[in-house]
């Protein structure tokens, strides 16, 4: 561990969770391509946890690039804006990969669209000055955010202006910008931090700005020493302090960061808010500095393609609504071995059923298995080995849980906080008994009656 890692406040390690392969190699140094423009982006009106967005524009209506065409007056939701001009389709459905069947706005792009050099700079080129938070109201800067359609990229999708907004009765000190990329293959993450460090730096400094938080804190995973690098090297004399942290999955679950880097517990069920910190992603950073220094919404992100199932993994920058097989595509497609394509990591991400499902804010790769990746065992009984309570970054017991879901016991559910399970997949990694032991706590969740009704 380095010098910088042990000044933390905390041990800069967690103390359970798993150590799989992590197979960044695959893609780690291939640097962000601009992906053109799509014939068609479809954008569905739920991009983000929260309230379903309203469409404000109907079929046959011209739109330019960046215009605003879904929102809702709810306080938890993010409008979304298209990220090309064109013409407004007939509205539709689409199926995102988590299985969920959402109103969608397709948007067919115009001749002329911007080529991907511009689109580069556009989102991730130019200058990202760190000096002028401390000149910006918080409010301006809250509902830039708000504006702009920002939520975590991360994975939860959540509302950014939602989190950043001051609790008088939770007064936050200190922020945290989470770098760590543990899931296996990803690495948009590493290659925004590696080529556009001071958007990411920028913008950690007007979210601590908007959120009341005096300390800022970037954590990296110790084998991630090119984001390290670059990032301590923007920073420069800032009060910014990039840290160190080993690498182990999940690491970069924000309850597990936040014990790491600051060495504060958060309590079961609880939010790093209930012990002062706010946590946001690296490229929700980067996408914070965007909407409030040059006014610009969320309608780009980074996603890597990679796994042993595609013949060139690359990270791209891509529009949001472009269609998962345009992604596959520009990465040569898919070799003869490739047997299941993800959304999101190995670990957390779900199997994609519609190769022609669009991308939305909150994906962050695209991964194609290979038949050897996907075998497994068939399932047994659980033999009660322990080993999922050994690796549960929660302390929770899955085991348990996970056979309460699938009996619909929801009383032992409850007593065993199913609901606080993150889902990282620690405990099905390990099992010897192939058990789904994400896949039933998942149903669970959904088929758990609420507490105030039965």
């Amino acid at each position: 561990m380095s010098a910088a890692a042990t000044a933390l406040p905390g041990s800069g390690r967690i103390a359970r969770g798993v150590r799989p392969d992590t197979r960044k190699a695959l893609a780690a140094d291939a640097p962000v391509e601009a992906l053109p423009a799509p014939p068609t982006v479809t954008l569905p009106l739920v991009q983000h946890t929260g309230a379903p967005c309203v469409a404000l524009v109907k079929s046959r209506d011209t739109v330019e690039a960046d215009a605003k065409v879904a929102d809702t007056d709810a306080f938890v939701s993010a409008p979304i804006h298209t990220p090309v001009a064109g013409t407004v389709q007939r509205a539709g459905v689409v199926t995102l990969p988590n299985g969920r069947h959402l109103a969608a706005i397709p948007v067919k792009t115009a001749e002329g669209a911007p080529g991907p050099e511009a689109v580069y700079a556009d989102v991730l080129g130019g200058d990202w000055p760190l000096d002028d938070a401390d000149g910006r109201d918080p409010e301006d800067v809250l509902r830039a955010i708000r504006e702009a359609g920002l939520v975590g990229q991360g994975g939860a999708a959540f509302p950014t202006h939602v989190k950043l907004k001051p609790n008088p009765e939770k007064p936050v000190d200190t922020l945290l910008v989470n770098g760590c990329e543990c899931e296996p293959y990803l690495t948009a993450d590493y290659r925004l931090a590696v080529e556009a460090p001071a958007a990411v730096l920028a913008g950690a400094r007007l979210a601590a700005r908007a959120c009341g938080a005096r300390a800022i804190f970037v954590a990296v995973e110790d084998h991630l020493h090119g984001a390290r690098q670059a990032l301590r090297g923007a920073a420069g004399p800032t009060d910014i302090t990039v840290a160190e942290v080993q690498t182990r999955y999940p690491m970069g679950g924000e309850k597990q960061t936040v014990r790491a880097v600051l060495g504060r517990t958060i309590p079961t069920g609880g939010l790093p808010l209930d012990v002062g910190v706010v946590v946001i992603n690296v490229a929700t950073a980067a996408a914070i500095a965007r909407a409030v220094q040059r006014g610009k919404p969320l309608t780009h992100r980074i996603v890597t393609v990679t796994g042993g199932g595609i013949r060139t993994p690359k990270n791209l920058l891509v529009a949001i609504g472009t269609p998962y097989r345009a992604l596959l595509d520009a990465c040569g497609g898919l070799t003869e071995e490739a047997a299941r394509v993800v959304a999101g990591g190995p670990m957390m991400g779900f199997a994609i059923g519609d190769l022609d499902a669009p991308v939305t804010k909150g994906t962050s790769g695209v991964v194609a298995l290979t038949r050897a990746d996907v075998r497994h065992a068939a399932e047994t009984a659980c033999v009660r080995c322990g080993r999922c309570v050994d690796v549960c970054p929660l302390n929770l017991v899955p085991s348990r849980i996970a056979l309460a879901a699938r009996h619909k016991d929801w009383d032992l559910a409850r007593r065993y906080h199913m609901a606080a399970c993150m889902e990282c997949g620690c405990c099905a990694y390990v099992c010897p008994a192939s058990l789904p032991l994400v896949q039933l706590m998942r149903m669970g969740k959904a088929q758990m009656p609420r507490e105030t009704g039965g």
